[in-house]
């Protein structure tokens, strides 16, 4: 069934789901069930592995390919924005890595909470925020997510369960255990997916969370987004067992491809079986980031340009849908070309209106400090002087 025109999404949906906005026109019906393989098995630790045969269907793969489309694009043109010095201050990028928040969006709802670390736009995206908001807060103006003042590593959406973008490596770890236990408080059928690097995996938090989270049975699901680099040290260089998907020991583990995003769909819907039902597990996401650690880092220093392409070229979680998609007679090479020049076209006007928002006052510098109604009064150097009055 081939794919039509799709209609240019608003800047309020970024994600719009591409079942809603295409008609299909070949005689396979856009909810058929197809079963697919996932690219290689799961490798599992201490529990079962989950089937590689995965159900999807032709609305869905269409839905993939636009989405991780649009991610790949905005990270992009994040990098041009970046470069023109419109973006400062840090900038972690996550192309490559799409195939880790599509599949993991798949398989949860919204009352399910996710946090991450510092590569958070995507993980953002995914959890239904727009372009606009993304690119605002980017460039530190008003319609940013955060209202211009997290910036890159502070995206943040509550009424989509995301509880962040984190700053301090590792620490957001904790934090999921913590929304987790308040799942289990609460009798919450949801589970807390706790997203971290590999470099991040030898904090000694990690471990103290993962202890109490084992001993209280939480719903926490520990996801490592290992693209083997850190920031900037291989995985081997800096840790004696990079099997992280066994680092728990007593808490199960598996290991997925990270690139493949049917089989992250499949292995986070098995870990939110388990955990509701036993507890905490340990998901190792094998991925690979094609920009370097942040924008201050050519990537090219500690891997070879080979390396990488070799990856584009083997890997690439946008390619292997397209492929499916193809493979199936769900959509041509054109049409799928035509969807890329759309999401080009929708990033572009983002970037315009995000551009035309006006940069938070100063006096915006106090407010989110303090809880609503105690107001404090903030005094000059000398002690004399009132200058604000924080809300």
């Amino acid at each position: 069934m081939a794919l039509s025109r799709i209609a240019s999404s608003s800047s309020s949906s970024v994600l719009k789901p591409i079942s809603a906005a295409l008609t299909l026109r070949r005689p396979l019906s856009s909810d058929t069930t197809l079963t697919i393989e996932t690219s290689i098995p799961f490798t599992a630790h201490n529990c079962d592995a989950p089937s590689r045969s995965v159900e999807t269907s032709p609305s869905e793969l269409l839905t993939f390919y636009r989405d991780m489309a649009v991610m790949r694009r905005m990270e992009i043109a994040a990098d041009s924005l970046y470069k023109s010095k419109l973006i400062r201050g840090f900038c972690h990028l996550y192309d490559g890595q799409e195939a880790v928040a599509i599949g993991m969006e798949a398989a949860t709802n919204k009352k399910d909470c996710i946090i991450t670390a510092y590569r958070d736009h995507c993980t953002f995206l995914g959890r239904g925020g727009s372009l606009l908001q993304v690119f605002a807060e980017l460039m530190g103006r008003k319609d940013g997510c955060s209202k211009g003042k997290g910036g890159s590593m502070h995206f943040y959406k509550k009424d989509a369960g995301f509880y962040g973008g984190h700053g301090i490596v590792g620490a957001q770890v904790p934090l999921g255990c913590g929304l987790a236990f308040a799942q289990k408080y609460s009798k919450d059928e949801n589970v807390t997916f706790a997203l971290y690097g590999d470099g991040a995996a030898n904090q000694g938090q990690l471990f103290e969370a993962l202890n109490i989270s084992a001993l209280w049975d939480l719903p926490a699901i520990l996801v490592c987004e290992n693209n083997h680099y850190g920031m900037g040290t291989a995985e081997w260089r800096a840790a004696k067992s990079p099997a992280y998907y066994k680092r728990g020991d007593y808490v199960p583990g598996l290991k997925v491809d990270g690139m493949d995003v049917l089989a992250v769909k499949q292995a986070c819907k098995f870990a939110k079986e388990h955990a509701l039902k036993n507890g905490p597990l340990i998901l190792e996401m094998d991925t690979y980031r094609y920009h370097g650690h942040s924008m201050s880092d050519p990537g090219s220093t500690y891997r070879t340009r080979d390396e990488i392409s070799g990856v584009r070229q083997e890997r690439d979680p946008i390619e292997r849908v397209k492929k499916l998609l193809v493979a199936h007679d769900i959509a041509t090479e054109k049409e799928l070309k035509d969807t890329e020049k759309e999401v080009r076209k929708e990033v572009d006007e983002a970037i315009a209106k995000a551009k035309e928002s006006p940069v938070p006052q100063p006096s915006d510098l106090f407010t989110n400090v303090y809880v609503k109604g105690y107001g404090v009064e903030a005094f000059g150097a000398d002690r004399k002087e009132v200058r604000a009055t924080l809300p």
